[in-house]
C-alpha cells in the first residue's frame, strides 16, 4: 500500500506543478492583461482532485488517520480553482483578478497541505 499511496503522491505533485507551472509561465502576461488558462492548467486541477480523493481512500484503507477538515478545505479550495478555469478555458483573455486568484489559491492549497498538521 505504501508504494501505490507514493505513486498516487507523485502524480498529485505533477497535478500541482501542471497548475501553478502554468500560472508562473504567465506572469508577464498577467501583468500585460493578455494571461489565459492553458488545457494543461485544467487538466493540472483534474489531476489534483482525482488523486486527491484517491489518497484520501488509500490513506483510510491503510489506517492512516485522515484530517478530514483539512481534506475539506483544500478539496473547497481546489474546487473554486475548478470552476474558475473551467468556465474562463476557452477566453483568448482572462481578467487579471481572476487568473491572479487561481494562483493565490493554489500556493495557499500547497502550503495547506504543507503546514496543517
Amino acid at each position: 500500500m505504501d508504494v501505490l499511496i507514493s505513486v498516487f503522491v507523485g502524480l498529485h505533485i505533477i497535478g500541482i506543478a501542471a497548475l501553478l507551472g502554468g500560472f508562473l509561465t504567465q506572469m508577464k502576461a498577467m501583468s500585460a492583461g493578455t494571461a489565459r488558462f492553458t488545457p494543461a492548467m485544467l487538466h493540472g486541477a483534474l489531476t489534483m482532485l482525482v488523486t486527491g480523493v484517491l489518497l484520501v481512500g488509500f490513506n483510510e484503507m491503510d489506517g492512516s488517520p485522515v484530517n478530514n477538515v483539512k481534506v475539506g478545505v483544500k478539496l473547497a479550495l481546489l474546487f473554486v480553482i475548478l470552476a474558475l478555469v473551467y468556465v474562463k478555458r476557452d477566453e483568448e483573455q482572462v481578467d487579471k483578478a481572476v487568473f491572479a486568484a487561481v494562483g493565490g489559491l493554489t500556493v495557499i492549497n500547497i502550503f495547506i497541505a504543507l503546514l496543517w498538521h
